[in-house]
């Protein structure tokens, strides 16, 4: 794939010499978004969110304020003024635990498959909408009264209407009572064009040449083609998917391994079917490729249709993503079509596989009449031909072997309106405005595949993208955009919520050259501040300039001084001047003194940033007034002012506030004060030490003068005091659970076991092996003195500290033995065990 980078560079670059219009920069094929607008900084934007999921199929009637959302096991019935309003109605359309578990059998996901996923939602009659699900994998399909708005218990088989798969792409219509789809259904996942209810079913025909090779739909139009028609013409679907291109391959039976292309294909609105050939087929049905001239192959994301009034006038807004190919590669395209030039394809040659040199080419033989994929015309009808099952077989013949056209799609003046890197578009909404001039202006809604909106204006053959805008905190795709005109807002679908956004928001200008700059059709300045142009009831004194954006403002704006602000340095140090642009677009200036600083200036003291201006190793000569402004356009505007000051050297810091002391003491009263505080805190601790060591020595002392050990040669290095509390009020310890039985201690059950001394370990370390046997227990008449030790001597000076608890209650048991019977017991046991002669200090 690396391999590939520098061809496509080449293709961009061979594109941009030969396809693009000289008039056209390098800078209009990766046109940058003017502002950047964050999640947090939203103006007026109201969210939509409820137990579902995957809000992705949308249905705006405008003129009675309704919003209605297909989700995921569920519809909601929302205000179009006001989706947060909490007045939503709901339809839940879950799916049965019977058809879940049914769907599981079949391998599919919980996670995501077996569930009922609305796709289709659309207005069927006055009272009813007609509403198509996935359901897990067993589509179904319902009608729902608008007026109670609740789910009814009869259901329709959704098979030939609806996908079972949610991850295939789908189109549906409803069309004079005629459902027109496109998808795969079934689980042979064929793709195929289908027409249900009220007229004949019709689909595509499934011969060895496939008119639909492995296609991926993404939209569908109707264009009334029949109205004020003076040849009798008949209403057409024009279809947009992305399907394999079977004509770029050597044999129609290897086509896993072709490139994919967009299409575009169309069939009449009143098709029957043929009468012996192509019977319930489509006997109008042609495909023409769909070119945007982007590096090599493109893949069709979505299609918005426009028109003003008159079918004559309908424009197709296409955007496109580069093919699998480039995956490495985020590049995205906008191209816009006309209707007369979709015709003219249509009109054009056909092509023809030819089994001899096993490959498509232009057929060049005779056309039977009438003109196969035709509609019936009044010519057709004045022949004898008055629908389709009327066509002679040679015409019907033809159309089966015939489906692709020569001639491809080409957009307006044969290049893309824009080329964006760095962006995955996934839909497109557009909205048309007629700016002050006079002149009516297209702007674009791009939804991208991180869930943020590019709001972009075409203006003749370029298109400028006014703002980027982060619709979803968190990332997620884009699903579907709807643009209402009443209540001048863009609704955006996606899987965790619906968003509604206002389509401008002007009061963000703060300006009149930021006002002008913004080239926002849907903006004016009055003078004061950057208005709506629907609020505004005289136009007469607003200003616009939508051709070049910089005509308008006076002089005095461009001057208007910025808050000044002072900075001090030290000479030799460094100093940043932040200079913020609220524009992409713009480009930072400064002056000093009066003079402009490039970028190498006074040897590379001077560093121009994206964040403001950085000057190194300040000097003396540094000082003066800094400026910054913003260039954009050929407008230059004032953003920051500073009063730099270069000190000469370091100011001479003030003294400390001194103490007040009363007559009589001098400060070196006090220190000896402290002085003598600390020797007495010193000598008290030294005092509790000395009498503790004492105590300890006493306690010694007497168990010799007993006779209860006899001193040998030390074994052990130290001697550990232990506390054994599980021994008292009747509990017995470790030791005894062993076997050992040591008895209770009536009084203070501390201990003295021979053995190392270890320090207090944490409770996540490995607890210590067990201790050797203690020894017996001090008599009660030489206790009276410990439970005057502290319950805990803390660590000090790097020494070891130990815990010393004291039972208050004396321990008392019917199997007390007597001292000298217990001692000579444990004696018994532990005949090897020897106590040191000095006492570790570190363990106390």
């Amino acid at each position: 794939m690396k391999r590939n980078v520098p061809l496509y560079f080449m293709a961009l670059l061979a594109v941009a010499v030969m396809g693009y219009s000289s008039r056209r920069s390098a800078m209009d094929l990766d046109a940058t978004p003017r502002i950047t607008v964050t999640y947090n900084d939203l103006i007026s934007a109201r969210r939509f969110n409820s137990h579902a999921q995957n809000y992705t199929t949308l249905l705006l009637e405008d003129e009675k304020g309704i919003l209605y959302v297909g989700a995921r096991g569920a519809i909601f019935s929302l205000n179009s003024s006001n989706i947060a309003d909490s007045s939503h109605r709901t339809v839940e359309w879950e799916v049965s635990p019977e058809m879940q578990a049914m769907c599981l059998k079949k391998g599919k996901n919980n996670k995501t498959e077996c569930y009922n996923h609305v796709k289709l939602l659309q207005r069927l009659n006055a009272t009813h909408l007609y509403a198509c699900g996935t359901y897990a994998f067993h589509p179904l399909c319902t009608y729902i009264d608008t007026n109670n708005f609740t789910l009814p218990s009869h259901f329709e088989e959704g098979k030939e209407k609806c996908p079972y798969d949610p991850a295939h792409g789908y189109t549906g219509l409803i069309v004079d009572g005629s459902l027109y789809t496109a998808t795969r259904y079934e689980f042979r996942s064929l793709p195929d064009i289908r027409r249900n209810r009220y007229q004949r079913i019709l689909k595509t025909e499934e011969s060895p040449l496939h008119w639909l090779n492995d296609a991926d739909f993404v939209a569908s139009v109707l264009v009334r083609e029949s109205v004020r028609s003076p040849v009798g013409d008949d209403d057409k679907i024009y279809y947009f998917f992305t399907e394999r291109a079977g004509e770029e391959t050597t044999s129609i039976f290897d086509k896993a391994q072709a490139p994919r292309v967009a299409r575009v294909a169309r069939v009449c609105k009143n098709d029957v079917g043929g009468k012996k050939i192509l019977q319930r087929k489509w006997t109008s049905f042609t495909k023409a490729r769909l070119a945007c001239y982007i590096p090599y192959y493109e893949v069709l994301k979505d299609v918005y249709s426009l028109d003003s009034g008159d079918w004559r006038s309908t424009v197709f807004y296409a955007i496109f993503t580069l093919s699998a190919q480039w995956r490495s590669m985020e590049v995205s395209a906008v191209c816009r079509y006309n209707i007369s030039e979709v015709r003219a394809a249509f009109l054009g040659p056909y092509m023809e596989y030819q089994d001899s040199s096993r490959k498509w080419s232009q057929y060049t033989g005779d056309v039977p009449v009438p003109r196969p994929g035709s509609c019936i015309t009044n010519r057709a009808r004045k022949s004898g031909y008055n629908s389709s099952q009327d066509l002679p077989n040679n015409v019907l013949d033809f159309i089966k072997l015939h489906p692709l056209m020569y001639e491809e799609v080409k957009p307006v003046d044969g290049a893309p309106l824009l080329v964006k890197k760095n962006a995955i578009y996934t839909q497109v909404a557009v909205d048309r405005v007629r700016g002050l001039d006079g002149q009516v202006y297209n702007v674009l809604f791009l939804g991208t595949g991180n869930g943020w909106i590019h709001k972009a204006v075409v203006i003749r053959s370029m298109v400028h993208i006014i703002e980027e805008i982060q619709a979803f905190k968190n990332l997620q795709p884009v699903e579907n955009l709807v643009i209402s005109k009443q209540q001048r807002s863009l609704y955006v679908g996606a899987q965790s919520g619906v968003l509604q956004l206002p389509l401008s928001t002007c009061k963000r200008y703060l300006s009149c050259f930021d006002c002008i700059l913004a080239r926002d059709p849907y903006c004016g300045w009055d003078g004061e501040s950057c208005r709506e142009l629907t609020e505004m009831l005289d136009r007469s004194l607003l200003i616009q300039d939508m051709l070049h954006g910089s005509v308008g403002c006076g002089n005095d704006s461009a001057q208007a001084l910025a808050a000044q602000k002072n900075r001090t340095v030290l000479r030799g140090d460094d100093v940043l001047l932040p200079c913020e642009q609220a524009s992409n677009l713009a480009q930072a200036t400064w002056l000093v003194n009066g003079t402009q600083v490039l970028a190498e200036d006074r040897e590379g003291h001077f560093r121009l940033g994206v964040d403001g201006l950085l000057v190194t190793d300040t000097q003396m000569e540094y000082s003066g007034e800094y400026r910054c402004y913003a260039e954009e356009n050929g407008l230059r505007t004032l953003v920051a002012a500073y009063t730099l000051s270069v000190l000469r050297e370091q100011l001479v810091p003030q003294p400390l506030p001194t103490l007040s002391y009363p007559s009589g003491h001098a400060p070196s009263h006090a220190y000896e004060d402290m002085r003598f505080i600390y020797i007495a805190v010193i000598t008290m601790l030294g005092g509790l030490c000395l009498v503790l060591t004492v105590v300890l020595l006493y306690v010694s002392c007497l168990q010799k003068r007993k006779g209860k050990y006899s001193l040998g040669v030390p074994k052990a290095s130290s001697v550990e005091l232990q506390t054994v509390s599980s021994n008292c009020m009747g509990k017995g310890s470790q030791e005894e659970e062993e076997g050992e039985d040591l008895g209770l201690f009536p009084d203070g059950c501390l201990q003295i076991i021979p053995g190392e001394a270890t320090t207090l370990a944490s409770p996540s370390k490995e607890a210590p092996p067990a201790p050797p046997p203690p020894p017996p227990p001090l008599p009660m008449e030489f206790t009276n003195g410990i439970p005057t030790l502290p319950n805990m001597l803390r660590k000090m000076n790097g020494n070891s500290y130990m815990l010393l608890r004291q039972n208050e209650e004396p321990c008392t048991s019917p199997l007390y033995n007597s001292f000298t019977e217990e001692l000579s017991k444990i004696l018994e046991k532990r005949k090897h065990t020897q106590l040191v002669e000095k006492l570790d200090e570190s363990s106390v």
